[in-house]
Parts: C-alpha cells; sequence; structure tokens
C-alpha cells in the first residue's frame, strides 16, 4: 500500500510514498504492517496528513528523527481483512500478480510480476520469454480467472 521514504521534521514523523488510489486512503486505516525483506510488524498510526504528493505520518512509539530514520525502505500493508470487497469485475492488484497470461490462441505469454497505473490505464508487467506491457483494458484483458489463477487476453505474441 505504500513505503516509508525518509523522516519528515524532529519529532518521529514519516514521509510516505503511498500506493493507493487516493493519496490519502492509508489514512483511512488505523494500523500499518511495516517490513523489511518479510518481517512483518503492526504500528499503530498516531496522526498523518496529505503532503507535497504523499503522505506525512507519525507512528504509535516513534518520538524523534533518529527512531523514525529506523524505518526508511519499509514497505508498507494492511490485513486484507481491512480492505473492502472489491466490486463484481474489479480486483485488487495483489490479486493479480502471480496469475498466468494466456492470449486466445491458447500461447502461455507469462505470469504477471506487478501492475502499475499510467493515468489512462492501468498496465501489466508480463515476464515470461520476455517481458511484456499489457494495458488493463476490456478490450485486451478477456476474463479473469481467480480460482484458476489464470488470465485469458486479446494479445498477440509479436507485442
Amino acid at each position: 500500500m505504500g513505503h516509508v521514504i525518509a523522516p519528515y521534521g524532529v519529532r518521529g514523523w514519516v514521509k510516505i510514498q503511498p500506493y493507493t488510489e487516493e493519496v490519502d486512503g492509508l489514512l483511512e486505516y488505523p494500523a500499518w504492517w511495516l517490513a523489511r525483506e518479510q518481517e512483518w510488524r503492526e504500528y499503530r498510526l498516531v496522526e498523518g496528513r496529505p503532503h507535497a504528493g504523499g503522505l506525512v505520518a507519525q507512528l504509535e512509539g516513534f518520538e524523534d528523527r533518529d527512531q523514525a530514520l529506523a524505518l526508511r525502505g519499509l514497505k508498507i500493508a494492511v490485513p486484507r481483512s481491512a480492505l473492502p470487497p472489491a466490486e463484481s469485475g474489479e480486483y485488487y492488484w495483489c490479486d493479480l500478480v502471480g496469475l498466468t497470461v494466456v492470449n486466445t490462441e491458447g500461447v502461455e505469454l507469462g505470469r504477471i510480476a506487478e501492475v502499475f497505473a499510467t493515468g489512462a490505464n492501468d498496465v501489466l508487467v508480463v515476464r515470461g520469454d520476455r517481458e511484456r506491457l499489457i494495458p488493463y483494458i476490456d478490450a485486451v484483458v478477456l476474463k479473469v480467472e481467480l480460482n484458476d489463477s489464470r488470465m485469458l487476453v486479446d494479445w498477440g505474441v509479436d507485442f
């Protein structure tokens, strides 16, 4: 859902780069899980606000700049149970990562490694025999089968 960029000020606050659709979306969650690698730990949000295209926030137990410096670079997540259910036909990006992508000719193009936003539409990064950037639009993404870990796309092998 984001990551810690750096300390902010001298009172334990940090700068956050959110990955949420709305910049302040992360502030809706009272507890965040932070990790470097896969060692996750829960922290309570004391206060936060939008700032310069990102967020600044203070987490419980962090009172000065040196303490905040220890958070630099940590990934931020919230439990899946805290997220609202996805609307019909919509998916969280994390649900798409790892799906096998197959085109209409039955050729496996690879697996979704990541998803990113461009402003116009989201883009799937598919890694297989090579890396492909596939737009996540209705004309291209024909079917998402989460139970089968598969996505059907109208995308040529040579694209």
